[in-house]
């Protein structure tokens, strides 16, 4: 597989809430060509400028804007990958699901949440309770797409998955992901170690209950 890029690079200027687009980049990632960039993106001298507003509280604001993704495979065969605008993916927003468990020690090893609906697709959340990993020290997530794709489709994602706590907090993590009839599932194996999950004092479970919230926010499209 290679996926055959245009992007450039944007820089924040914090003074006046607006971005700078510098050089365009086009460059074919695959297996032994992951990374790409530009070596000269802004003078140093400009960055640190106080009026040019790049450089405000020894802090700065980087972007990437993808203009052109294809991934060509093997066979030849195109697959065009459509990244919508921040602007969009801002405006739509996740959408969330929440999964409550009422006994967690009553689970089997994997158990499933009912079959829920996100961004026009639907989902479902396995859980290992003993963990999917050998030595079983780690409580696993999978999210799972039950939709079946058209041929060679697939749709790209933010998705955020995390077991909220009784403070309040949560423990969570993201991932950009695409999902394909080949690759319907997304995997974390080592979410959190069982000891953490179980250490009453930390407030993930309490009284044999906890919270698995899910956020998926469509934000490209493949065909």
């Amino acid at each position: 597989m290679v996926a055959e890029t245009t992007f450039k690079f944007p820089i924040y200027d914090q003074l006046y809430g607006k971005h700078h687009e510098q050089h365009q980049v086009s460059h074919d990632f695959q297996a032994t060509s992951k990374f790409s960039g530009t070596s000269c993106m802004i003078p140093l001298t400009t960055l640190k400028e106080q009026s040019s507003g790049f450089l405000v509280k020894d802090s700065c604001v980087f972007g990437v804007q993808f203009i052109k993704i294809v991934a060509v495979k093997g066979n030849d065969a195109l697959e065009t990958l459509f990244v919508q605008k921040t602007s969009n993916i801002s405006s739509n927003g996740p959408q969330a699901y929440t999964w409550n468990i009422d006994d967690f020690f009553v689970l089997k090893n994997p158990s499933t949440s009912p079959e829920f609906q996100l961004c026009g697709h639907k989902w479902f959340i396995a859980i290992y309770p003993s963990g999917s990993d050998s030595n079983g020290n780690y409580l696993s997530l999978y999210l799972s797409m039950k939709d079946t794709l058209h041929k060679d489709s697939g749709i790209l994602a933010e998705v955020s998955i995390s077991i909220d706590q009784e403070t309040g907090k949560h423990m969570k993590t993201s991932a950009r992901i695409q999902f394909k009839n080949c690759t319907r599932t997304w995997t974390w194996d080592k979410f959190i170690t069982l000891e953490d999950f179980k250490d009453s004092s930390k407030g993930y479970l309490v009284k044999k209950k906890c919270c698995i919230e899910v956020q998926v926010a469509v934000i490209g499209s493949s065909k």
